[in-house]
């Protein structure tokens, strides 16, 4: 059974100050697309790209170009509603793949290193049964926390960007994801059901469906590699700052 890549990518990059749509942004040369490719090629057979309508020309283009293009599927994203239905708009393409695990990222976490996806491929096998397994990393000054009860189960996920208020040191997801495919055809629909738009965002957000499935199903962490790994590309100082981590460990 083959393993399926989502990776939303509407965003136009417009913190960055770029004029090419983000997802096509150079890293150090080459463009986060082209890095998450390479990066996910031996553990997707197929590839899901979420884009804006504004820019699905561009992408549609440079995707046909690519080596890979017949194992890559792009779905456009009309609304910009948030993150949960961007990965939801993937269900229709995906279900006639029969994935074994469907893996989640972020458009520009370029960062992950090839020892964590390992490790995730190696938790997420046809023989386990996890609703979602994801790795993690502990940080100062998070962006996300992932808050635990005593037993260690998820049930909070606190957002800066929702104006929560944030621990001095946090564990934080690295955007990246596995689902199992029970969990992302049937539970993620179930819980966009009633889900509430986050109070500064105003966006269907996904993170908070970790402790929503927590509750129900197992949700499985593991650390990650190193904490660069979870550095979004947003801004000009935080795509020098992946860089310059790219080049220290030779993935320029």
């Amino acid at each position: 059974m083959p393993r399926l890549l989502v990776i939303p990518a509407a965003g136009l990059g417009s913190r960055l100050g770029s004029s090419i749509p983000k997802v096509l942004v150079p890293v150090a040369g080459t463009t986060m697309l082209d890095r998450l490719l390479h990066l996910y090629k031996q553990w997707a057979d197929r590839v899901i790209v979420v884009i804006n309508p504004a820019s699905a020309d561009l992408v549609r283009a440079h995707v046909a170009a690519h080596p890979d293009a017949t194992r890559i599927e792009c779905v456009e994203q009309v609304s910009p509603t948030g993150m949960l239905d961007a990965i939801l708009l993937g269900i229709p393409a995906a279900a006639s793949y029969k994935p074994s695990s469907v893996w989640v990222t972020w458009c520009d976490q370029v960062a992950v290193h090839p020892r964590t996806l390992e490790r995730l491929a190696a938790r997420t096998s046809p023989r386990m049964d996890d609703g979602m397994v994801l790795p993690t990393v502990t940080q100062r000054e998070p962006y996300i926390h992932l808050e635990r009860d005593d037993d260690g189960r998820i049930v909070r996920v606190l957002q800066r960007r929702e104006s929560d208020h944030m621990p001095e040191t946090g564990e934080s997801d690295m955007g990246l994801f596995a689902l199992s495919p029970k969990t992302y055809f049937e539970r993620l629909a179930e819980y966009a059901e009633s889900v509430e738009v986050g109070r500064a965002t105003r966006e269907r957000n996904f993170l908070p469906f970790i402790p929503w499935l927590a509750r129900i199903d197992s949700v499985t962490t593991f650390p990650s590699e190193s904490p660069m790994e979870a550095v979004g590309i947003n801004t000009p100082r935080e795509l020098a700052t992946v860089e310059s981590y790219l080049r220290s460990i030779g993935r320029e």
